[in-house]
């Protein structure tokens, strides 16, 4: 399927992909926490509504 040269990329890649994306999350916490405050909350609403519609699909499925 893959060759062993295109899994050996694949590692390195996810691995540096992994490592850039913590080093630029920490770099910008400060950021993060001045304008993004409220952000958990628009999280929480969003999962909510989906588990309501998906309550509401299996309710009318029957």
């Amino acid at each position: 399927m893959f060759s062993q040269g295109q899994l050996i990329f694949a590692g390195f890649f996810v691995v540096a992909f992994i490592v850039t994306m913590i080093f630029s999350y920490r770099k910008d916490g400060k950021i993060h926490k001045t304008y993004y405050k409220g952000s958990f909350w628009i999280l929480a609403i969003f999962l909510l509504f989906i588990g309501i519609l998906f309550m509401i699909k299996t309710l009318f499925k029957e």
